[in-house]
C-alpha cells in the first residue's frame, strides 16, 4: 500500500473540503436572500390602505386635545367641545378671532349651578387654563338652566358663539363686552349688557347656603377672586360658547363644510393582523 506523508494528506483533506464548505456558504447565502425577500413580500402583503375621511381627521384633532388637556376628568362633555371647537374654527376661517390667540371658553348649561361648568381652553398648547363655577340669569332657572332669551329685560341668558371684545369697568368692577354672533339668540347681548364680569354670588360659600349658585340677569358672571385672570386670558377677540344641548338652538358657526378644506381626507398604509 502506498504511503503519504503527513503534509501530502493535509493538501488532499483541504481540496476535498474546500470546495464542499464554499457550496454550503453559498447555499446559506442564497437561502438567506430567500427568506428575507420572502418576510419582505409577506410585510408588502400586510399592509392594508386606510383612507381617512376629513371628518375622521377632524374628530381626532379634537379627541387628541381632549385627551391632552384631559378635559374628560374635569367634566367637559366631548361632544360640547366639538361643537365649541367648531365655531371657533368658523370664526377664525371669517377672521373674526385673534390670529395669535387659540383660545376658547366654554360654558355648558346641560350642568347644575353648582358644577364647575365653565372650561377655558388653549387650542395650540393644548391645555385647561381655567375649570370654574359661573352663573346663569335669574329667568333661566333656579338651580338648572331651562329657559333662554335674546330679549331685553327677561334676565335669561342667551345661548350661542359670542366674540369677545373691550374691558370696561362698571358697577361689578372689571368687565368684558361680548358680541353675540346668532342672530335671534344672543344678538341683542350689547344692547342688554350680556358681559362677563365677577359677581359675590358666584362662590362656594354661596352654594353651601343656598343649595345652588346666585344669578345674574343674563351675564355669565364668574368667581370675583378669578375675573381679572379670566378676562385677562380671553379678551380682545376669542370665542366664547354657551351651551345646552335640550334646546332648539341652531348655528350658522356649526357649518361643517369647511372640515374638508381644514383636514383633507387621506391615504396611509398599515400592518394587517
Amino acid at each position: 500500500m502506498k504511503k503519504y506523508s503527513f503534509w501530502t494528506v493535509s493538501i488532499l483533506l483541504l481540496t476535498v473540503t474546500l470546495p464542499a464548505m464554499s457550496w454550503i456558504s453559498v447555499k446559506g447565502s442564497k437561502a438567506q436572500l430567500a427568506a428575507e425577500k420572502y418576510n419582505n413580500t409577506t410585510k408588502q402583503e400586510n399592509l392594508t390602505a386606510i383612507t381617512y375621511s376629513s371628518n375622521e381627521l377632524f374628530d381626532q384633532y379634537v379627541s387628541n386635545i381632549y385627551n391632552e388637556a384631559k378635559l374628560g376628568t374635569s367634566g367637559l362633555d366631548v361632544a360640547v367641545f366639538k361643537k365649541a371647537v367648531l365655531g371657533y374654527y368658523n370664526f377664525k376661517k371669517a377672521a373674526l378671532v385673534s390670529a395669535d390667540n387659540a383660545v376658547i371658553t366654554i360654558v355648558d348649561f346641560n350642568k347644575s349651578s353648582r358644577s364647575k361648568r365653565l372650561w377655558i381652553v388653549n387650542l395650540d398648547k393644548k391645555q385647561l387654563l381655567f375649570n370654574t363655577l359661573v352663573a346663569h340669569g335669574q329667568g333661566s332657572g333656579d338651580d338648572m338652566a331651562q329657559n333662554f332669551s335674546n330679549i331685553e329685560n327677561s334676565h335669561q341668558s342667551s345661548l350661542g358663539f359670542y366674540i369677545t371684545s373691550d374691558i370696561y369697568y362698571g358697577k361689578h368692577g372689571q368687565s368684558l363686552k361680548l358680541n353675540g354672533m346668532d342672530k335671534g339668540y344672543n344678538s341683542n347681548a350689547n344692547h342688554r349688557a350680556v358681559v362677563v364680569h365677577g359677581a359675590s354670588y358666584v362662590s362656594q360659600d354661596f352654594i353651601n347656603v343656598h343649595g345652588r349658585l346666585g344669578r345674574s340677569h343674563g351675564c355669565p358672571a364668574l368667581p370675583q377672586e378669578l375675573t381679572a385672570a379670566i378676562i385677562q386670558t380671553i379678551k380682545g377677540k376669542t370665542c366664547l360658547y354657551i351651551n345646552k344641548s335640550d334646546s332648539k338652538y341652531s348655528s350658522d358657526y356649526l357649518n361643517t363644510s369647511l372640515i374638508a378644506e381644514l383636514f383633507p381626507s387621506s391615504t396611509s398604509l398599515q400592518a394587517s393582523l
